[in-house]
């Protein structure tokens, strides 16, 4: 178990945290999350002991082993094989098969086991580094943002390692499907404070919506209070009469704690502004192939077209041509055979890292969006720099300063400056924060244009896209519906491959169906009643907030009345209320973890029959 007591961290111009404390017990995969430049990866280098604390301790057993992602390059063996075993200690030593096995989950093919680590890409290299962090066997593994450098299948096929994994993880991800797909806790750095919960994100930013809204109303009723205390002195204790009264009141004020007003987060505020556009069909595309030879193609002879209103997912392993599609897509490239035909009233936007490279570095943030539309008015640019948190003097911020997460944001503020009804979208929510990812996510859900978008955000798949292209068995090809529907009509061909001797033979088609139909029904009998108690719980959770408000209600009229005993039996009530909440939330989490177990087993005996 790894102990943190009241540890601080601050720089010259800003605190990061003050007094945070938690610990991680045996077992427990935690979300650590937070916005952007909160310290998250802080912590991490204090628990790896590359930093140290401005005060506080942290407590780590003897003998007890830490691996962490590492985002430096530095190899030093001659084939990928070799730079991942060199970790590999005592009777694993040799176990070559593991690092294999790891490499392959990866995205490595076995060609790839032999070549030189220096040759890959970066995002390949930090799966390399992965790999080594996983072939460690830790008791505690740090992985800071490892879904950036991943593809859907190596997420997926990640996403099953930790669950399977034995001992600790810290994961820092802004995926949160992912997230919540791995994790039992849920640590969040808000306000320079930490809390530690047992559950998902949801769930932890659902109490801290509730904490801040129980902590704001008490803060408002004791600002009233204090008001009329204040008021009540200072009429009455130059009167003889009410002296003694006055100074009970002024001792009830010296023993009132000041309550300071909530810190607010910053949030993007993003909006697409839309240039109407009445045809059934954008761009319409015939046999178009591409490659940078004819011998190389990364697609061939594919057909498709973006009508009014698509939302197209564009997926696959990296490397297989998704962002050249794109860049076909948005006319940056131009296909070596078939068609292209695009209706005169097409508006594009499009965010691809081609385009964040061609930022120009001298120009501030308001020079750079002010010259994707010259038009704007000051005042219209200072409300796009505003809505993606670029408020006041962060608006006059040279390019060349800005990290990668500020300059993905500045390529969305030059989208919105023009009126779009098509949205070209590579990897959007790389470097965006939790909050931002789920405010891109509504918006695109609220745009009335199209959108094709790259991603291997499955939350993101699921809930936007409702048609897919789709690189895999060495081809691309457009499948006419979402993501779900994909998994479960066709799934990824690597995972077949993977679960093939798992799954059940020798059934014929009917067998197979008659069966499915027998596991569904089963489902439906153990998982319906605990949804049905989730909702009676959700419900029972509206009911006490709503008999919160009113008793907050009438704390404010007692208060106002200086009506003590009101006050008190206000409060005593307030304070049941709140614990009831509370209860009703440790059901609740319960109730969900059933039905996880639940669904998880029943899942899997669906795919035994893929």
């Amino acid at each position: 178990m790894i102990q943190v007591n009241n540890i601080s961290q601050s720089f010259p111009d800003q605190v990061l945290f003050e007094n945070i404390s938690f610990n991680i017990q045996a077992g427990e995969r935690c979300g650590l999350i937070g916005r952007n430049g909160s310290g998250k990866s802080t912590i991490f280098s204090l628990i790896l002991n590359e930093k140290q604390p401005d005060s506080g301790e942290i407590s780590i057993p003897k003998g007890y082993k830490i691996s962490s992602l590492e985002q430096h390059i530095n190899f030093t063996k001659d084939t990928v094989l070799e730079e991942c075993t060199q970790v590999l200690e005592g009777e694993s030593k040799y176990d070559f098969h593991k690092a294999e096995k790891i490499l392959s989950g990866l995205g490595f093919s076995e060609e790839d086991f032999s070549k030189s680590p220096n040759s890959f890409s970066g995002g390949y290299q930090i799966r390399i580094n992965l790999c080594k962090a996983l072939l460690t066997e830790p008791n505690l593994l740090l992985l800071d943002e490892p879904t950036n450098y991943l593809d859907i299948l190596s997420l997926r096929w990640l996403r099953s390692f930790l669950n399977s994994f034995k001992g600790e993880v810290i994961i820092i991800t802004h995926d949160k499907d992912f997230m919540n797909s791995v994790t039992t806790h849920t640590m969040g750095i808000y306000r320079k404070t930490l809390k530690k919960i047992k559950g998902s994100t949801n769930k932890f930013y659902e109490q801290l919506r509730l904490e801040d809204e129980i902590y704001e109303k008490t803060r408002e009723n004791n600002e009233k209070k204090r008001a009329h205390l204040e008021s009540f002195v200072e009429r009455f204790s130059a009167k003889a009469s009410k002296a003694t009264q006055a100074q009970s009141k002024q001792k009830q004020l010296d023993k009132m704690q000041q309550m300071d007003q909530l810190e607010s987060d910053s949030l993007m505020r993003i909006h697409f502004q839309y240039e109407d556009f009445s045809a059934k069909t954008l761009m319409d595309f015939e046999n178009i192939s591409f490659g940078h030879t004819k011998d190389n193609l990364l697609f061939k002879d594919l057909s498709f077209s973006i009508n009014k209103k698509d939302r197209i997912g564009i997926i696959g392993k990296n490397g297989k041509g998704k962002s050249t599609l794109l860049n076909v897509i948005a006319n940056e490239l131009e296909p070596i055979q078939g068609k292209i035909n695009s209706h005169q009233s097409v508006r594009k936007g499009h965010f691809g890292q081609t385009n964040v490279d061609r930022l120009t570095n001298s120009n501030t943030i308001i020079e750079e969006i002010q010259a994707e539309n010259s038009a704007l008015e000051n005042t219209a640019v200072r409300n796009i720099c505003g809505s993606l948190m670029f408020e006041g003097d962060l608006a006059q911020k040279k390019i060349s300063v800005l990290s990668g997460g500020e300059r993905n944001r500045v390529l969305l503020g030059k989208i919105i400056a023009n009126k779009t009804n098509l949205l070209l979208l590579d990897e959007p929510t790389n470097h965006l924060d939790m909050e931002s990812i789920e405010q891109l996510k509504n918006e695109l859900k609220a745009y009335k244009g199209s959108v094709i978008i790259v991603t291997h955000n499955e939350s993101f798949l699921r809930e936007i896209c409702d048609k897919l292209i789709i690189f895999h068995k060495n081809k691309a090809e457009v499948f006419d519906g979402g993501y779900n529907e994909f998994i479960e009509k066709i799934g990824w061909e690597e995972e077949q491959k993977g679960t093939r001797s798992k799954k059940q033979s020798g059934l014929s088609k009917k067998e197979i169906h008659t069966k499915r139909s027998a596991i569904i029904k089963e489902r439906s009998k153990r998982c319906n009643p605990i949804k049905k108690e989730i909702e009676i719980i959700e419900e029972e959770i509206i009911k006490a907030e709503e008999r919160l408000e009113v008793y907050n209600k009438d704390i404010i009229e007692a208060t106002e009345k200086l009506d003590d005993k009101k006050i008190l039996e206000c409060s005593m009530q307030i304070g049941l209320i709140e614990k009831e909440i509370q209860d009703y939330f440790i059901s609740l989490e319960k109730k969900e973890e059933d039905l996880q177990k639940e669904s998880t087993y029943f899942d899997e005996q669906l795919e035994e029959l893929e």
